[in-house]
């Protein structure tokens, strides 16, 4: 119990990561070797799940380490700066994690794992089956294309997908010579 007094104390009882008061938890890293401090950072419930399930599906959610990340606490600077690799396709993380300064041991321990600390939302189809850049799918159904007249129709194959990085339900494709994005949902993988 000693441990979450302690957590609690260092980060006046708010997530370390967000600043939610509700629902705190520590969350572990795996320390370097010889390092004596406590690895871990304190998290409200939801900053704890997206951790542990590496989700970046909304970005969105860790904007609020444009404040947080300027601690001078080594295990809150090591997770915001894994966040924030995760994030680099998006400008405004890319910004923050240039700005992001660490000294050279905190910099080593944060790539002991990094970028696998947290990754990309997974690009699954109809079925489950995982979804990779210039896969071919098939249509499941009957597409509107929205801003045209054109219906995608079902058993269309689309070819040479490429995932929309930045949400996991959705990847883009060519169907009939038009670009349009589909919803993961709607394809079926093929073999």
């Amino acid at each position: 119990m000693a441990l979450i007094d302690d957590l609690l104390a260092r980060a006046d009882g708010a997530c370390e990561l967000c600043r939610s008061t509700t629902d705190l938890t520590p969350f572990a890293l795996t320390p370097p070797d010889g390092y004596a401090d406590s690895a871990e950072v304190l998290t409200c419930a939801e900053c704890n799940r997206r951790l542990t399930d590496r989700d970046l599906s909304d970005p969105d959610h860790w904007r609020a380490l444009e404040n947080t990340m300027w601690t001078p606490i080594p295990p809150v600077q090591v997770v915001a700066w894994r966040i924030l690799s995760g994030l680099s396709r998006l400008d405004w993380a890319a910004d923050l994690k240039s700005q992001l300064w660490l000294d050279e041991e905190t910099q080593a321990w944060a790539q002991m794992r990094a970028p696998a600390a947290v990754q990309e939302p997974t690009h699954r189809d109809s079925n489950g089956a995982a979804l990779a850049d210039g896969d071919t799918v098939t249509l499941i159904k009957d597409l509107n294309v929205k801003g045209s007249s054109q219906t995608a129709k079902r058993g269309t194959a689309v070819r040479g997908i490429s995932l929309v990085a930045d949400n996991g339900d959705q990847i883009e494709g060519r169907v009939n010579g038009e670009r349009i994005v589909i919803l993961t949902q709607f394809v079926k993988k093929q073999a």
